[in-house]
């Protein structure tokens, strides 16, 4: 019982003596909102523009963090996200949000990226959830409604991936450019199925309930591959256009899919997704590397990997391991989970606060890429805290005590 309640107990201290504080100190904007950038040697850039997904993935934390811990701080920061969501980035005239704003607070690139909207409907659930405020409640659903008018494919299947501010059709849907120009990403309906299943546990509507549960069962249909690794780019038919491998989203979505279908409490659903879950979760670790990081990515058809070790990587591996563990009671998958955390804190960890983006392969810390940014924020890491933690609370009630 030690070892657990000594891996909880650091996973709770990272997030209120380091990662939290970071945010609360650093990154509020005495002008409003959030910075949108600091660079990966600290140095704030106080006029970088303010990116919709940081700012919902600030709002998931903070709500989450405040709903598990009731710290009133922590509560007035996810106020000031969730007021930056509802005033700056919802569009009043289309719906929808915007991908970007200025540090004023104008709107600056005003496309819509599904997946933004997505983590904006996941955020909100989760405000609702802390606050029982049920204005955040209903833009949720008001987003929920834009994603199923402008993105769901009722032919085919699924969700596309981005249309201009008034929803109509654009050349360019990418995620970001480092991704593919496809109609169908895993990323996107990965975020979907997150936000749906958010708004679902606050919110059981029997509509979206037939949609999660669609998407949960496109997963194990189409998306998810007969080796257990994930699909990540697909056509409008749903024909795969990459064999590469995401050791990071496999390992996430082996835990996210566990969770949709217990929120959905449909016990046959949930057998087949754990099923798919362990197969997922065996596929992923065979990036773990004998440090405990687990690799970015790996090219089959080049044969090249991506070796370095970033850090929403290394988070989500903590937590995939650990619901393996939740499910087998195999203790193998939580010596995986300790050992990845243990490369967090010997890797990652920087010493002003938060974590860098990753490691590089020679062993080195990045400070090349952003401490914080559109990409780089507190979800991934807070989120391994708290679900560490949660689930050690209900494993073994002593921990409450800590």
């Amino acid at each position: 019982m030690k070892k657990y309640t000594e891996f909880a107990g650091q996973l709770r201290s990272e997030l209120e003596k380091d990662i939290l504080p970071f945010w609360l100190n650093r990154m509020q904007d005495g002008r409003g909102g959030f910075y949108g950038r600091m660079d990966g040697n600290g140095h704030l850039i106080p006029d970088a523009p303010r990116g919709g997904i940081l700012n919902a993935r600030l709002l998931w934390t903070f709500s989450s963090a405040f709903r598990m811990f009731g710290d009133p701080v922590v509560g007035e920061a996810a106020q000031r996200a969730y007021r930056q969501i509802r005033d700056r980035f919802y569009d009043t005239e289309f719906g929808g949000t915007y991908w970007s704003i200025d540090a004023y607070g104008k709107p600056l690139e005003t496309k819509k990226q599904f997946y933004a909207i997505a983590f904006a409907v996941y955020g909100l659930a989760e405000y609702y959830r802390a606050t029982s405020d049920t204005e955040a409640l209903e833009l949720a659903v008001k987003l929920y409604h834009d994603i199923e008018a402008h993105s769901k494919d009722p032919e085919l299947g699924g969700y596309l991936e981005a249309a201009g501010r008034d929803w109509s059709p654009i050349a360019d849907v990418r995620l970001s450019e480092r991704d593919r120009n496809d109609a169908k990403t895993m990323n996107t309906h990965l975020h979907i199925l997150e936000g749906y299943t958010g708004l679902y546990r606050v919110w059981p509507d029997a509509g979206l309930r037939v949609n999660l549960t669609e998407l949960t069962e496109l997963f194990l249909s189409r998306i998810v591959r007969p080796d257990g690794h994930l699909g990540l780019f697909f056509n409008e038919n749903w024909e795969p256009q990459t064999g590469a491998v995401s050791y990071g989203h496999d390992i996430e979505t082996s835990w996210l899919l566990c969770e949709t279908a217990e929120v959905l409490g449909d016990k046959d659903l949930m057998t087949r997704v754990q099923v798919c879950s362990r197969h997922m979760a065996e596929a992923a670790i065979e990036g773990l590397a004998p440090s405990g990081g687990m690799i970015y990515e790996f090219n089959p058809e080049s044969g090249e990997h991506d070796a370095s070790f970033q850090w929403w990587v290394q988070a989500e591996t903590v937590v995939g391991c650990l619901n393996q563990f939740r499910l087998t009671e195999d203790e193998e998958w939580f010596e995986r989970a300790r050992s990845s955390w243990d490369f967090i804190r010997r890797s990652l960890l920087c010493p002003d606060g938060e974590w860098y983006w990753s490691l590089n392969p020679d062993g080195t810390p990045n400070t090349t890429d952003d401490r914080a940014g559109f990409w780089k924020c507190p979800y991934h890491n807070g989120r391994m805290c708290m679900e560490v933690w949660s689930f050690f609370s209900t494993f073994a009630p002593c921990l409450k005590s800590i």
